[in-house]
């Protein structure tokens, strides 16, 4: 059964609860919105709306950071692993938060991806036992039009 989401007064979004992402904890300082449904647009690619529906005048630009970084490889702590029921490496999907930080300028959040289990849709903000290699605040380079 689907659920209807208004985004706007005149934008309503019928969600497959399948699809819904559970993180129970929240993102850092968002800790009490904890229901999440990924949006693609094929002309924002690679670049995904993490859409709160908790609250769903809020969304959160995210990315998958291999598309634009094959080199990164965070590591999951075995807590993180066991609380995602990760079983194999790809049960997990990994998604890097996106600050627009000027007209052609942004950066993503290496150093706390939110990691969601592809199977079970639960997931959480993690901060890899790795992190030090990474940045909060990795740039991105933005096409000028």
């Amino acid at each position: 059964m689907n659920c209807d989401v208004t985004l706007e007064p005149t934008v309503r979004l019928t969600v497959n609860p399948a699809e819904v992402i559970h993180l129970p904890s929240g993102l850092l300082g968002f800790e009490h919105l904890r229901s999440y449904v990924l949006l693609a647009d094929p002309a924002e690619a690679p670049f995904l709306w993490l859409q709160v529906l908790d609250d769903p005048r809020l969304a959160f630009l995210v990315v998958p950071p291999l598309s634009l970084l094959p080199q990164y490889r965070p590591e999951l702590s075995d807590d993180d692993v066991r609380s995602l029921a990760l079983e194999r490496a790809e049960d997990a999907s990994v998604l890097c938060i996106v600050t627009i930080r000027g007209p052609h300028e942004a950066t993503m959040n290496l150093k706390g991806p939110i990691i969601v289990n592809r199977r079970t849709k639960v997931g959480r903000q993690v901060i890899p036992t790795n992190a030090a290699e990474f940045s909060v605040e990795h740039p991105l380079a933005l096409a000028r039009a």
